[in-house]
């Protein structure tokens, strides 16, 4: 039978599972990628760069499986949403001199807030997949902001793709493109089948598809895409044979590798992928739309479901930052401070009511679709600093899980009845972040039995390329992992902070009232 790869490429490292035809992995491998920050609100990256890493952590995935690459049967990769640019012979379009050339835009790259407006300002029908408005952290108004200040690149752009896209395209020179990405990044309508032309001329890129050489139809996540070529089979240390399934969004790698899984109520279910920032996906048999959260996208992961999308840029992040500035203990800080202001709730219940941290340090991705809002730590005392510094990293991750539970509360004003968490990414090795999850939602959260769930989501969309893994994905849900339930003693007590919390707030967006659902003319369709 051989075996899968599942890749994934975060925001700081590529990484590489090796899993068996009964999806056990059986090896990890990663390896850091470099994040280049030229300007306030510029964050790029170096595909080469990028590439070189996964090769990295493909042989190390392989060496600690103790497997032989010419028994790999198929690999599919997962990626953050970052924009690859590449000029007409295919190589890096770099946005900047130098040795390296950084020519991807990350997906956490704020520079084309302007352009994101202007989208917005359309009123475009596609608005609708986006819970009402385009977020600058999309690939519209990225490109919007290459054409309009680098008509110079522009000139020379021969590609652009999502990161899981260009690695299939690296791998095997497909330029087919993932339904995930196209309708989740690109505005790209699954229900239509195509692309919305007038909203194209309407925010002047009605030359994209050829200059991006994006394909007219969208491509199922699994797919086979084809076979690696001599030169990336070389590279990674595989053979040639090798099939590569079409690939997704990380996020919803982490979905498909989670609440995807389930034998069933998947529409109870919400799959949180949480690390770096958040994101939040439900899915659906029915198309529902959410003020505020992205979506609903066909197919985006998995066939004949809906998927919605909310999302916390900053989380991971934003904890990192408290470290920072407050400087923390060195030694586990994390651990440390989490361990310590779940001691303080569970002698005082009052510990700390005195803060409260909006965690918007990125802008609010969902449900209020504000780029321009701002984190802000409210109730500092003139308190030891040895005393002080846990309380306000414990209401950080506090107003982090609040964030959470606003998102839910909009997805249910909406229709979805969400009462599951499944939890993925780093926070689910946090058991301060997990528990408050639990307890600001009210929501049963499941800990997968994977430790990769996102990299067991990418394995999953390679085994779909092969018969002989048929039954993979119904191997992977037979150990349900770890479940923690509320605290119903300490959710009552965090019911209070929420109110005081959600005053810092402008009011959840009411359900929205139906609306015929138009499709573009057959003439405008590509």
């Amino acid at each position: 039978m051989g075996y899968l790869l599942g890749i994934d490429v975060g925001s700081g490292s590529a990484r590489c599972g090796v899993f068996d035809g009964h999806a056990h992995l059986m090896g990890v491998g990663v390896h850091p990628i470099a994040q280049h920050r030229p300007a306030p609100d510029f964050v790029e990256q170096s595909s080469d760069d990028i590439w070189n890493a996964i090769c990295s952590a493909v042989k190390d995935a392989l060496a600690e499986a103790e497997i032989d690459g010419v028994d790999v049967a198929a690999l599919s990769y997962s990626a953050t949403c970052s924009l690859v640019l590449l000029d007409t012979d295919h190589q890096p379009l770099a946005l900047n001199e130098g040795e390296i050339p950084w020519n991807i835009i990350m997906w956490m790259d704020h520079r084309a807030q302007e352009e994101a407006r202007l989208c917005n300002d359309t009123g475009s029908p596609v608005l609708r997949n986006l819970g009402g408005a385009i977020s600058v952290e999309m690939e519209f108004p990225k490109l919007m902001w290459v054409k309009r200040h680098r008509p110079d690149l522009w000139s020379r752009l021969g590609y652009a793709g999502d990161l899981a896209d260009f690695l299939c395209f690296k791998s095997t020179g497909t330029l087919e493109r993932s339904v995930c990405t196209l309708a989740c990044k690109w505005t790209y309508d699954p229900d239509a089948g195509g692309w919305d032309h007038t909203f194209l001329k309407q925010v002047g890129l009605d030359d994209l598809l050829d200059k991006a050489a994006l394909p007219a139809r969208a491509t199922a996540i699994g797919t086979n895409v084809g076979l690696l070529t001599e030169a990336a089979a070389a590279d990674l240390g595989l053979s040639s044979a090798c099939k590569v399934g079409m690939g997704l969004i990380d996020a919803h790698a982490g979905a498909l590798g989670t609440s995807g899984l389930a034998e069933s109520g998947i529409e109870h279910r919400l799959a949180l992928i949480a690390g770096t920032s958040n994101c939040h996906i439900a899915l659906t048999r029915e198309r529902i739309e959410v003020p505020g959260i992205w979506g609903p996208y066909a197919g985006a992961v998995l066939d004949g479901w809906y998927a919605l999308e909310g999302g916390q840029s900053a989380t991971g992040a934003a904890l990192d930052q408290i470290l920072r500035v407050f400087r923390a203990p060195q030694d586990n800080p994390h651990e440390t401070l989490g361990r310590a202001f779940l001691a303080g709730l569970a002698g005082d219940p009052d510990y700390a009511a005195e803060l409260c941290v909006l965690p918007d340090f990125l802008g609010n991705r969902s449900p209020f679709a504000d780029p321009s809002m701002r984190g802000a730590i409210l109730g500092l005392t003139l308190e030891e600093p040895e005393t002080l510094v846990p309380k306000i990293y414990g209401a950080t991750a506090l107003g982090i899980a609040f964030g959470t539970r606003q998102i839910i509360d909009a997805m249910r004003v909406a229709g979805v009845p969400i009462r599951n968490i499944d939890v993925s990414g780093g926070h689910a090795k946090s058991d301060l972040l997990v528990q408050l999850y639990a307890d600001a939602t009210g929501c049963d959260l499941s800990l997968p039995a994977c430790p990769e769930p996102v990299l067991l989501g990418a394995a999953c969309a390679a085994a779909a390329t092969d018969p002989a893994f048929a039954t993979f994905r119904t191997r992977t849900g037979s150990n349900p992992g770890r479940l923690v339930k509320p605290n119903r003693h300490r959710a009552a007590i965090l019911e209070e902070r929420y109110s005081v919390f959600s005053r810092h707030y402008p009011a959840l967006p009411a359900k929205p009232k139906p609306v015929a659902r138009a499709l573009w003319p057959e003439t405008e369709q590509s």
